[in-house]
């Protein structure tokens, strides 16, 4: 096999044996078309490459002015693949394994109060040119802060997750893997509506010979879905309409929220980490700056000392 071909060997081998999602591919393939770039403009090649050409990549990319994180992830796709070719004999060697990434500094992440929360669901209600998206926008909103799903884990929900009025919803996340969530009231009675007006509309589709979706959140475009760009853009819209800062809200702040609002009222971490879908405990654990706060207020409030 050419080193030219070990790029989509790669890919395809992430997707069958891993089970990794669109997105995930499409995040690695972007990365290693930068590094192959950056080889190809110095005479060099995958099968060619040393450790040297590997450092001196990425310290072109911290010259570029890139993120520590893009610099971190673009590191992890170019020592993936190179334990891909040397596990397929493509290679004697890999000249990644013993570069160590840039350090990524642990920032809290950022986050919603409950007032802040209560006024975006409020608003999307309200927010849509018709009934239909109105009642799909509350519904969208009420389950991602119900459930803390990832975007896309969100907007491409089969309908089949919504039957029978469930108490816990069935998620597919990252790497094929299932996790259930438990829906709160609320998302229950905007599930519940959405999917009698999504019933509605399928129905329609029949009597005029139109193909039925499969997904919750049908879509015209290609994916068949709502897509995350949408999404995206839909949130940040009820943010200015329910007065807050679009700056502070996307679909991940939502999920933030979700867990830290959880934690705050007692919740148990390792119960957090199996909502969220962490595979490791630590990554959970960034939330517990929560805690801090609740620990220093009763401190403040309670201790015979503080009193003054």
């Amino acid at each position: 096999m050419s080193a030219a071909n070990w790029v989509s060997a790669f890919l395809e081998a992430q997707a069958a044996e891993r089970g990794a999602a669109d997105n995930t591919q499409a995040a690695y393939a972007r990365d290693l078309a930068s590094f192959t770039g950056w080889l190809a403009a110095r005479k060099r090649d995958l099968a060619s490459a040393q450790r040297g050409d590997v450092e001196d990549y990425l310290v072109a990319c911290e010259a570029e002015g890139l993120a520590v994180s893009t610099r971190a992830r673009r590191l992890s796709a170019i020592k993936q693949l190179y334990r891909f070719a040397f596990e397929e004999g493509l290679r004697a060697d890999n000249p990644a394994v013993q570069i160590a990434g840039p350090g990524r500094p642990k920032r809290l992440p950022k986050t919603l109060s409950t007032d802040e929360v209560d006024r975006l669901l409020e608003a999307a209600e309200s927010h849509g040119r018709s009934a239909d998206d109105r009642m799909r926008n509350t519904c969208l909103m009420q389950l991602l802060y119900a459930t803390g799903m990832r975007v896309s884990e969100l907007v491409t929900l089969p309908l089949s997750a919504a039957r029978g009025d469930p108490r816990m919803l069935l998620i597919r996340g990252k790497g094929g893997k299932e996790r259930m969530v438990p829906l709160s009231p609320p998302a229950r009675v905007a599930l519940a509506e959405w999917l009698n007006r999504r019933d509605a509309q399928e129905t329609l589709k029949k009597t005029e010979g139109k193909p039925s979706s499969s997904f919750l959140f049908p879509s015209r475009g290609k994916a068949g879905h709502l897509t995350r760009h949408a999404f995206y853009i839909m949130i940040k819209d009820i943010a200015v309409a329910a007065g807050v800062s679009p700056a502070k809200v996307t679909p991940h702040t939502l999920r933030h929220a979700f867990a830290t609002h959880l934690l705050a009222n007692g919740a148990d971490l390792r119960a957090i980490q199996t909502f969220l879908g962490h595979a490791d405990v630590a990554t959970t654990e960034i939330y517990t700056h929560v805690l801090e706060e609740r620990l220093r207020e009763l401190v403040l409030d309670h201790h015979p000392l503080a009193r003054d």
